[in-house]
């Protein structure tokens, strides 16, 4: 793994640990999108490497399904480590962060963020339905 790829874990764990403690969002919401976009993963292999950081409370058997069809190489399992690692230290901050923000700005930045994500991938999912047509 190059520092590179290092660094925007580092990034996505954080920025999805600061948004879960801020505006109480679950991780995936920042955490799927972000290693699409960022490290090229697949849909699956993405929602394979949030399943895997979230393990432990989450879902045990959902990461086992991912791993058996092959979308989770030890590599990713690396990346979903490195992440929760950094997804911690973030949840940490974050929360601190919100706790000192007034409720009617955290709904405003927790419906944003939402609405955001949410138009994204609405248009990549359309993007690819309308190339398969």
């Amino acid at each position: 793994m190059d520092s590179q790829t290092l660094i925007i874990l580092i990034f996505i764990g954080l920025t999805a640990g600061i948004a879960s403690g801020f505006i109480g969002i679950g991780g995936g919401i920042v955490i799927i999108p972000a290693l699409i976009y960022f490290l090229g993963l697949t849909q699956f292999e993405a929602q394979g490497v949030s399943l895997t950081l979230m393990l432990p409370p989450i879902g045990v058997l959902a990461f086992y399904n991912y791993y058996q069809q092959g979308h989770l190489s030890k590599q990713l399992i690396i990346f979903a480590l490195i992440m929760g690692a950094a997804f911690i230290l973030g949840g940490f901050i974050g929360s601190k962060i919100s706790l000192k923000t007034p409720v009617h700005w955290v709904k405003i930045i927790f419906g944003s963020v939402m609405l955001y994500v949410s138009i994204k991938m609405i248009m990549s999912g359309l993007k690819i339905l309308m190339a398969n047509d």
